[in-house]
């Protein structure tokens, strides 16, 4: 580099620092600086290196004013131009950020952003952002961001805006906030953007702030306050970007935006980047050199918009109260309403389906199999009118609960009707294992229910996992209840009656209220709408889970039993030693039954057994009756 530097200083400069600068130039570089006020520099007097000691505002002034020459730029830090500082990545010592003006090696031609005319170095904020410009280097004590957190909470309005790209690309939607940056460095630039945005890459980034509902506003304030790493590539999806050279932004209203940390006003914000308009000696707090070299330059725009809210949804953020959930796309809604309709509706396959699945299920019960019950699940038909029901309890439709209600029915007295008369000419009597399993539900069946009609309602909104459907028919299992059910009748067992069909009826009104709920939080239906189905199907929920309660606590207690009776796995009677396997506890009854195996080296007494029920009541306090089986063993 030649010795031709000059220093352009502010009014305000201190002849001391300035006194300083020259004899470290003199000393280390063998140059004599020339000193000139902004007002005294020419084009005539043009240097090879230009260092501006200015403040943010003279520096800019000065930039658009010498914008796209061949002036070579340098930056000495002072209290009065922290933005360029940080934008360019210069080091606060005068020192350090000289040497780093005469490193060849730092020399780079860097874009410039235009804002309504005047130059940008960091950032415009139109709206609210939310913490969107917070840096995650400052403030960061948990007490700032839970501070942070809540002071932005209660503070959610949205603005309608209409964005237009270079390539005349148009854009309406509704946002709390834009941020515009045309680059960032990572750990310099005050946002939470995690990683460097090119300096030379041509193109502007802005980044879009839309949360559609409170639970995702909810979100992404605790990704921005506690997480703050966002990726341009991983953003939330209530946030969209858009990537282009130029970007005019219009709204009905006037916008209040900030450029630098000045606030202003207009009703229209036309931003455009100049590209490699400025060459200047970047700092040593810009990293990745070689990267923003390889960058390559194109035109291509990025807009990734899919989550920002569009059509009827914009117009309802500006104009109303921010729904909790978010409300579905329309497209979304029509498909999966068109679906469900379809569903509700019965027909002849859906009959046909219901015979062979009873069928199939009440052979897999007197056969005692499981693989042939999971088949009847399977093929059983009836997952479809329960969640075309929950669609309508969710949002009060007649059509899809007259429907899907009359489905139900016919498909449940199909069931019942094909199932008892087919126990009716089966010569077995017994009750096998697999239908005794579903003659004592309890909480944790309705848990299943729950959580399958949550996977039910997702499946069926989301067309991608459809497939996923097969799996929560197989975890609700609604065939094989009503099957036993039929059995029940088929028998005259009014107990296998009632302890099945409370099964069935668990998983039917479990599976649509929470599918119900599913469609609420997915943006089905407003609250507002939703609100009386939920209620009648809720009261009629906790009706059903009140035995469901009695029977768990007697799951509880069954548990507690078998917990005390491990004690006694191995104990001596009469100086014999004997073993005991518990295989089961029954507590319906008014003493508790115990079933259990009793093994020894040699047949036992009637003393001997007594003495083991003794000890069983002694640890378990109270009475009970013993079903023993004895096992011999031969040494």
């Amino acid at each position: 580099m030649e010795a031709d530097v000059a220093i352009i200083k502010s009014v305000h400069a201190e002849e001391k620092t300035l006194e300083a600068i020259g004899q470290h130039l003199q000393a280390h570089y063998k140059i004599t600086p020339q000193i000139l006020e902004k007002k005294e520099f020419t084009e005539t007097g043009t240097k090879n290196l230009l260092l501006l000691y200015l403040s943010d505002e003279e520096i800019k002034a000065f930039l658009k004013e010498y914008i796209q020459t061949d002036h070579l730029i340098g930056i000495i830090p002072n209290k009065l131009c922290p933005k360029v500082m940080r934008s360019y990545g210069i080091s606060s010592d005068i020192f350090e950020a000289i040497e780093d003006a005469f490193d060849k090696r730092k020399t780079q031609h860097v874009d410039v952003l235009f804002c309504n005319g005047d130059i940008v170095f960091n950032n415009i904020i139109i709206g609210d952002v939310h913490g969107l410009n917070a840096s995650s280097s400052e403030s960061n004590t948990a007490y700032s961001r839970i501070k942070n957190f809540f002071s932005n909470l209660f503070h959610l309005s949205f603005v309608d805006y209409t964005l237009v790209t270079a390539k005349e690309q148009t854009i309406q939607t509704a946002a709390t906030g834009i941020m515009i940056l045309e680059h960032s460095t990572r750990g310099v630039n005050r946002n939470i953007i995690d990683e460097d945005l090119s300096l030379h890459d041509g193109r502007l980034n802005a980044l879009i702030l839309s949360p559609s509902s409170v639970i995702s506003y909810l979100y992404y304030l605790l990704m921005a306050f506690f997480y703050q790493h966002f990726s341009i590539n991983k953003l939330p999806k209530s946030i969209g970007i858009v990537s282009t050279s130029k970007l005019d932004i219009s709204s009905h209203k006037p916008m209040d935006f900030v450029i630098d940390g000045v606030g202003l006003s207009s009703k229209s914000i036309d931003l455009e980047v100049v590209r490699d308009a400025l060459r200047i000696q970047l700092g040593r707090n810009v990293h990745n050199l070689e990267e923003i070299r390889d960058i390559s330059q194109n035109d291509k725009e990025t807009i990734k918009i899919g989550g920002l809210p569009k059509g009827e949804m914009r117009k309802l953020l500006v104009s109303a109260t921010v729904p909790i959930f978010k409300k579905a796309d329309e497209e979304d809604f029509r498909e999966l309403f068109t679906a469900l309709k379809e569903s509700a509706v019965l027909s002849i396959p859906f009959i046909v389906l219901m015979v062979l699945s009873t069928l199939l299920a009440t052979t897999g019960l007197f056969q005692n199999s499981a693989p042939v019950i999971i088949g009847a699940m399977i093929l059983a038909p009836l997952m479809a009118p329960i969640i075309s029901l929950s669609m309508g309890v969710v949002r009060g439709e007649q059509f899809l609960m007259k429907e899907s209600g009359f489905s139900l029915v016919a498909g449940i007295v199909t069931a019942l009707l094909f199932s008892s008369v087919y126990t009716f000419f089966m010569p077995l009597h017994e009750l096998t294992q697999e239908m005794n399993a579903r003659l004592n539900p309890n909480i944790l069946d309705l848990m299943v229910a729950v959580i399958s009609g949550i996977a039910g309602a997702y499946a069926n909104a989301k067309s991608e996992i459809a497939k996923s459907l097969a799996g929560v028919a197989i975890a609700v299992a609604l065939v094989p209840p009503l099957s036993v059910t039929g059995i029940g009748i088929g028998f005259g067992n009014v107990e296998v009656i009632a302890g099945s069909f409370l099964l069935f009826v668990t998983n039917l009104v479990g599976i649509t209220l929470a599918a119900s709920m599913t469609f609420l939080v997915l943006g089905y239906a407003p609250i507002s709408r939703a609100k009386k189905g939920i209620v009648y199907t809720s009261v009629f929920l906790a009706l059903v889970s009140i035995p469901l309660i009695f029977s768990f606590m007697m799951l509880i207690e069954q548990n507690n039993f078998m917990d005390k009776l491990k004690t006694l796995k191995n104990i001596t009677v009469k100086n014999q030693e004997i073993m005991l396997n518990v295989l089961a506890v029954d507590l319906s009854k008014k003493k508790p039954n115990i079933t259990l195996e009793v093994y020894s080296d040699k047949a036992l007494e009637h003393e001997q057994l007594k003495e083991i029920q003794s000890k069983i009541e002694s640890v378990m306090k109270t009475k009970v009756i013993l079903r023993i089986n004895p096992k011999i063993i031969m040494y």
